[in-house]
């Protein structure tokens, strides 16, 4: 099932009614700064993004960056502006799985560079993976995330593992979740600006084939409206209502009968800053240390339950 959440603490997660839509005037402000905002984290994404491209050797600690070499450098984070998360969830589980970073198209993992400082402060365990711009369907890139999945619970010893995936990285996360049996192995997804229900901004879509998986009315978006009984995944979907790749904005929700998912709307940034922006951050690692339903007590003291 979805919901909408807006975010007015961090320590409190409550289902609002969707808010108004802002006046003209003040949305094109908004607008006007969410544009600035993606210029200056398109240009950091271009600094950092040759540290990236080498595969990572193994995953990051939470004392630091990760094995010599295979860290990208810390990046300066983008001005904060006016931006609010309308959500909160709360609580840390005792024992934390990793937590696998997967980018979204012509991308690699220094996209995360702000999430895996956040995280790792926080004693989590993280692994990217770079998939090829050259893949040309999102379920062969789900299989590769399947291995890679395996390969970590195998190292690491857990049985389950967390993701969190930006743009195209969602809905391939999503596609081994749902299709692939990956939900037996995934206790939480986040999506960060996933085109869930297909977007009509799709840019090179006539060249490359896993463009046009993203658009609407795709088999791969039909088959995620497919049934998806028992599904054990937990679904949390960051999406943007001045999301300009995102079209129309709420494609980027998870909306389907058969998940559990809770839809967090973020206001104020655009697309590319949904995975480096440090209020966003912060509420990926809430989500991701949320409990889950039927935890034990103590693990889930404190935790306010989703009404």
């Amino acid at each position: 099932m979805t919901c909408f959440t807006h975010l007015t603490h961090l320590s409190r997660l409550t289902r609002l009614p969707a808010l108004p839509r802002l006046p003209g005037p003040r949305l094109s402000s908004a607008l006007l700064g969410a544009t600035a905002l993606e210029l200056f984290v398109l240009t950091g994404r271009l600094i950092v993004y040759p540290f990236g491209l080498t595969p990572e050797r193994g995953g990051t600690g939470p004392a630091g960056t990760g094995p010599a070499g295979t860290g990208p450098p810390a990046a300066t984070d983008p001005p904060t502006t006016a931006t609010t998360v309308t959500a909160a969830l709360p609580a840390t589980p005792a024992a934390t799985p990793p937590v696998v970073l997967l980018h979204g198209f012509v991308d690699n993992r220094s996209a995360f560079v702000v999430l895996r400082r956040a995280l790792t402060r926080h004693g989590r365990h993280l692994a990217s993976l770079n998939y090829s711009p050259l893949t040309r369907d999102v379920r062969t890139a789900a299989e590769l995330l399947g291995r890679h999945v395996e390969e970590i619970c195998a190292r690491t010893g857990h049985d389950r593992v967390d993701i969190v995936g930006h743009s195209l990285g969602g809905l391939i996360a999503r596609y081994y979740v749902q299709r692939l049996g990956g939900d037996r192995r995934v206790r939480t997804l986040v999506t960060l600006g996933t085109p869930h229900g297909g977007t009509a901004v799709a840019p090179g879509a006539g060249v490359h084939p896993i463009v046009r998986q993203m658009r609407g009315g795709s088999s791969v978006i039909e088959e995620l409206r497919g049934p998806a009984p028992g599904c054990r995944t937990r679904f949390v979907s960051f999406w943007s209502e001045l999301d300009q790749v995102m079209v129309p904005v709420e494609t980027a929700c998870v909306d389907h009968p058969d998940l559990d998912a809770v839809n967090v709307r973020v206001t104020g940034i655009g697309h590319l800053a949904l995975p480096v922006h440090p209020t966003v951050a912060a509420a990926v690692r809430e989500a991701l240390e949320a409990p889950e339903a039927g935890e034990d007590d103590a693990t889930a003291a404190g935790a306010t339950s989703v009404a």
